[in-house]
């Protein structure tokens, strides 16, 4: 088990939304002179080499036969929703500005914390439920043409 500020979630999280953000801005200038979905198998691919790489470079390889049907299924049906959240992302920035697109894709935040109450029973206070709004309201804003 790591120790430190990397056995935290909050810097892997920030790390996530620092890339999510140059995801943005590379995938607007890559999509500009080639098909959309086109991009996406490219940008697929180059990230099923770097993860490749990554867990045979840490030796985080598992048997597949280790892996529950369950679990399996779960990936299966995150894979999907990560592939059609893709599709869906570079045809709109094919289509939008990337300061608009960003951040109404980033609704999903709003939809995660619906769907992990409903779905998963996780609880959030009211405090918590107003940063939800505020999300939602932020997102609409900055993407608001006006």
């Amino acid at each position: 088990m790591q120790s430190g500020i990397l056995a935290s979630w909050l810097p892997w999280a920030l790390l996530s939304a620092a890339f999510a953000a140059l995801t943005a801005v590379f995938a607007k200038v890559g999509v500009e002179n080639v098909n959309s979905d086109f991009a996406t198998l490219i940008r697929t691919i180059v990230i099923l080499g770097v993860a490749a790489a990554i867990v045979a470079l840490t030796g985080q390889w598992q048997s597949p036969g280790s892996v529950s049907p369950r679990t399996y299924a779960f990936l299966v049906l995150s894979g999907l929703a990560t592939g059609a959240s893709w599709l869906c992302y570079f045809r709109a920035l094919k289509l939008g500005d990337a300061a608009r697109v960003a951040p109404i894709d980033k609704l999903s935040i709003v939809l995660v914390a619906v769907f992990s109450a409903v779905f998963l029973g996780e609880k959030l206070a009211g405090v918590n439920w107003v940063g939800v709004a505020l999300i939602a309201a932020g997102a609409l804003l900055v993407a608001y043409k006006g």
